[in-house]
């Protein structure tokens, strides 16, 4: 996958449909431990959309990994400086800090061997590779710490 830190793949007709159902479920309390809907604001909307997401926990904090890119969620998010994170009825709101990309491997690494089964395929590099795999393409992942408000 040749992408630049601007691009991003592209949700297939197939994963929008699949998205909005898991999104729906998600939105009602249901999913693993780690499925949760991030809510952003839209920079020029102002509307709230929801995308469902595996929330990497790693060391005590929470990460957001964007496994397709800067999709418009990553780009919405980056405007607002924060997200919401919603699952049921809780909704947990927080600040972002981008992740440098010279400090992404080992949380690429973490989050493609902890969500292989769903994100392998947007990964050039196959799970259980060493952190060093990840050095190269670091630079297309946008990766946020979740910093409590």
């Amino acid at each position: 996958m040749n992408q630049t830190s601007a691009d991003y793949r592209k949700a297939t007709a197939v994963e929008r449909i699949f998205n909005r159902a898991f999104g729906v479920l998600v939105g009602v309390g249901l999913g693993l431990p780690h499925n949760y809907l991030v809510q952003v604001q839209g920079r020029k909307s102002g509307k709230i959309y929801s995308t469902p997401i595996d929330l990497l926990e790693l060391g005590g904090k929470r990460y957001l990994v964007a496994p397709r890119g800067r999709t418009q969620w990553v780009r919405n998010a980056e405007a607002a400086g924060q997200v919401m994170l919603k699952k049921g009825r809780t909704r947990l709101r927080y600040r972002i800090r981008a992740i440098p990309d010279e400090s992404k491997p080992e949380l690429l690494k973490a989050y493609l061997d902890r969500f292989k089964t769903t994100v392998q395929r947007y990964f050039p590099v196959p799970a259980g590779s060493p952190p060093q795999a990840f050095a190269e393409i670091a630079g297309n992942y946008p990766v946020f710490e979740l910093l409590p408000e």
